[in-house]
């Protein structure tokens, strides 16, 4: 009995050490970056260059932390390949204005509030959020709030 007791304890995996915090994983990091990598994280590659092989080297230059405006899965994906190729292999962050929606296009958020229900304005979010993680964008812009100070400022919503 003593045996197969021990047998058993043996078998059984170690209790695992705690999980580090955040803070301390953060502060590991950060330790271990070099400046340019540092300074990489903090770029934001933009405008309509989705496929460029240019993005592509750099995120596999760690020269771009994040991204806007990239659509599409296959783009995504191929950014996040080549940022992972890095030698931390610390991911992109992929953002994109999802204020009226992403592929569907909804009303200005004006309008959905004008209804004065606020599941119109929760349902189209809930869409568009689906509809742009389908495409690997975690990081949207949305909503919004537009405060005018001045009447010549005409494209306020």
């Amino acid at each position: 009995m003593i045996m197969l007791f021990a047998l058993l304890l043996a078998a059984a995996p170690a209790a695992a050490a705690p999980a580090p915090s955040v803070e301390a994983r953060v502060e590991s990091l950060l330790k271990r970056m070099t400046l340019d990598e540092k300074l990489g994280q903090l770029q934001q590659a933009g405008g309509p260059v989705s496929g460029s092989p240019e993005l592509v080297e750099l995120a596999r230059q760690g020269r771009i932390g994040s991204t806007l405006n990239v659509r599409g899965a296959a783009a995504v994906n191929a950014l996040q390949r080549a940022a992972l190729q890095t030698r931390l292999g610390i991911p992109l962050l992929f953002g994109f204005d999802v204020i009226h929606g992403y592929r569907t296009v909804f009303p200005i958020p004006l309008a959905m509030a004008s209804s004065w229900d606020p599941s119109v304005a929760e349902a189209a979010s809930r869409w568009s959020a689906r509809e742009a993680a389908l495409d690997g964008l975690r990081w949207t812009f949305a909503p919004m709030v537009d405060i005018a100070r001045d009447p010549r400022w005409g494209r306020v919503a």
